[in-house]
């Protein structure tokens, strides 16, 4: 039986379309990034951002290039909802996605046991159809990676118990698995950018602390806004059951940066958890 592939819908406008000005792009990224020491094999989890590339890919480059060279049994890309209303997490558990760069298999068996380990995940295909979130991470996967299998989920409701239940789902499915976990989220929108990086100081200060509840916790009081807080607070949780210890905050900046208008910005964020750490690696925050 054939199992549908995805198209892509933002090849050739969040990100190039021609897939070696795509692989040429984020090489040039991943050479700009400073050194955070870490091996793959130390990474349980990544935060990335899901702006087009020309906004956000320096950022985002920061967390993969930790990875680059790595071997997964499967990767775990969770993002937002922007365009589809519902309940709990969706789940695409058959065929793949396509980037300019390939197929991406749906590592299916282990999306079944996501599944089938309770009730805050159900396929609903139309909340995948246009959503970018999921998808823009993925060539940042192929480059870095290679060859490798995943499971896209959206989060429809990112509150409290949603986060929890979709953390124990995921982490009961993973099991003995070597398993890698991207958040992908950006930060405060539409902002003066000294109020967003007041704002955002908060968030990373969650990520730095490796502290999911504090997270939720101001994102609940409006402290603090992230359309991918809930991914990003279900990566801590599940990345700290698999014995992730340390956290590293690696980098952020805001759309101001780019495009030089500080009037009305978006920021984005890089981190990562991980099992061990190293004696060369260091927090490059």
């Amino acid at each position: 039986m054939v199992h549908p592939v995805r198209k892509s819908v933002i090849a050739g406008s969040w990100y190039p379309g021609n897939p070696s000005v795509l692989k040429r792009d984020i090489k040039k990224y991943f050479d700009a990034v400073v050194d955070a020491g870490v091996g793959a094999e130390d990474v349980v989890g990544l935060i990335s951002p899901h702006a087009g590339y020309m906004y956000s890919g320096h950022v985002a480059a920061y967390s993969y290039k930790l990875v680059s060279g790595g071997r997964y049994d499967a990767v775990i890309v969770i993002g937002p909802s922007h365009r589809v209303a519902f309940h709990g997490a969706s789940i695409v558990s058959r065929g793949g996605f396509e980037t300019p760069l390939g197929i991406v298999p749906i590592a299916e068996d282990l999306a079944e046991k996501i599944k089938q380990s309770g009730g805050a995940v159900a396929d609903i295909p139309q909340a995948h159809a246009q959503e970018h979130s999921v998808e823009i991470q993925l060539p940042f996967l192929q480059v870095a990676l290679g060859d490798f299998s995943f499971v896209p989920l959206v989060m429809g409701s990112q509150d409290r118990m949603t986060c929890y239940e979709l953390a124990g789902q995921i982490f009961e499915a993973v099991g003995d698995k070597n398993v890698l976990l991207i958040g992908s989220s950006d930060l405060s929108h539409f902002y003066h950018d000294h109020t967003a990086r007041r704002m955002d100081a908060i968030a990373v200060e969650h990520l730095k602390r490796f502290d999911a509840d504090g997270l939720l916790r101001d994102i609940e009081e409006g402290v603090v806004e992230a359309c991918g807080g809930g991914p990003m607070a279900v990566v801590m949780i599940v990345a700290g059951r698999m014995k992730a210890r340390k956290a590293l905050f690696l980098k952020y900046a805001n759309s101001g940066d780019i495009t030089g208008d500080k009037s009305s910005v978006v920021g984005y964020a890089a981190a990562a958890f991980c099992r061990s750490i190293r004696e060369k690696t260091k927090d490059i925050s």
